[in-house]
């Protein structure tokens, strides 16, 4: 498996999106937590974008993973970076094989 960091950007533009779709968006994500695939997430203080770290075999199932995020779906996200990651000290070095 491969970690990843996504960055999720959360432009103006969008804000009714992200309001509707932020229930469903949660509920998806706890139950990616809940698979091991998604290993924290959570918005930046400023609210204009926020940090995933999913697990996946590579970038491209991470892809279609990404596509069912209700948030995704529903136009919330204006931007995505997403970043193989390799952690090497911490909670998530654990995860490197």
């Amino acid at each position: 498996m491969s970690i990843f960091a996504i960055e999720y950007v959360y432009g103006p533009e969008a804000e009714a999106e992200r309001t509707e779709h932020r229930p469903a968006h949660r509920a998806w994500l706890v139950e990616q937590a809940a698979a091991d695939v998604v290993l924290a997430s959570g918005p930046y203080g400023d609210g204009a974008g926020a940090l995933l770290i999913f697990q996946a075999p590579d970038e491209a199932t991470l892809n279609e993973i990404l596509k069912q995020d209700p948030m995704n779906l529903g136009g919330g996200v204006t931007g995505l970076k997403v970043s193989a990651w390799k952690p090497v000290i911490g909670q998530f070095s654990k995860y490197m094989s």
